[in-house]
């Protein structure tokens, strides 16, 4: 997959009509915003510029559209244009349809083996093709991937990502995701979110995350102490990619290692993905969102 080099489309608001919000957050709201000729969807990002400004997340927007503008593949949310007025910041990104695979873990409370694998394999793919191009995502998690109407994943909200070339030391993440060099301080590199896949792994499979309590203080301990319990019913393929990738010693995580990602993609839990076929979407989604309207 190649840089785009394409200017973005530029974003005439008079040619839309805004339907219902489907989201909101601390400096703005996402609405379903419908092309007046071509009837096409899409979810208009409408960020209040004063409270970016408020909030210190300048960085963080013009990181997220400056990231968003070059990265193409079918598995990462795709942004389509930008606007601006006195009050607001709009990012137009394509519509994602199912909803967040956070809301589909909770209503189902945890995942087969086949279903998280067939999750998790897409989710190496977006990693791989972002760590190809020196980005580094840093705040997986399932409230942060959407799922399409055909049941295939699309990752979204970039604004942690961050170009990375050797180690960078900002604190962020979600704290149950943090790698224990990010707590530590110790700098850390795109590995951060082979760590998080492995969190993502676990809270599929089981339901919770690995290091979860009640304050972000002890989940932090739990991280750092390291100790994973695994269910005596868990696959042991599954297990075994887990620990490879929940491992503090970066010289020892899988993604990190002399043969990058292909020591997770060659995993025996993963024997039988057909990795082209994702990438096409010619595979069948154990799960298809119903979609009303």
């Amino acid at each position: 997959m190649a840089t785009r080099n394409r200017p973005l489309q530029p974003l005439d608001l008079e040619q839309y009509t805004c339907g219902r919000t489907i989201g909101t957050g601390s400096y703005g709201r996402v609405c379903i915003i419908k092309h007046k000729t071509t009837q096409q969807y899409f979810a208009l990002k409408c960020m209040i510029k004063s409270e970016i400004v408020r909030l210190k997340q300048v960085d963080h927007i013009h990181s997220e559209v400056k990231l968003l503008s070059t990265v193409s593949h079918p598995l990462i949310v795709n942004m389509a244009g930008l606007a601006q007025d006195p009050v607001y910041v709009y990012i137009m990104m394509e519509y994602v349809q199912g909803g967040e695979l956070f809301t589909h873990l909770r209503t189902c409370k945890r995942f087969e083996n086949a279903q998280t694998q067939f999750y998790a394999a897409q989710v190496t793919l977006m990693l791989e093709y972002l760590h190809s191009m020196e980005i580094a995502y840093r705040d997986l998690k399932p409230e942060n991937i959407l799922i399409d109407a055909q049941g295939y994943l699309k990752l979204t909200d970039f604004g942690f990502a961050k170009k990375v070339d050797g180690r960078t030391y900002t604190l962020c993440g979600t704290p149950e995701y943090l790698a224990p060099e990010i707590l530590l301080r110790k700098g850390h590199c795109k590995a951060v979110d082979w760590w998080g896949l492995g969190i993502l792994m676990y809270e599929m499979l089981v339901g919770v995350d690995p290091f979860a309590h009640e304050s972000p203080m002890g989940v932090y301990q739990n991280i750092i102490k390291g100790n994973v319990r695994f269910p005596a019913n868990m696959h042991k393929d599954a297990k075994s990619l887990i620990k490879h990738l929940l491992t503090a010693d970066l010289d020892r995580r899988y993604g990190n290692l002399a043969n990058g990602v292909n020591d997770i993609k060659s995993h025996a839990w993963f024997n039988g993905v057909d990795w082209a076929g994702l990438l096409s979407k010619s595979v069948e989604a154990p799960y298809v969102p119903v979609v009303r309207g």
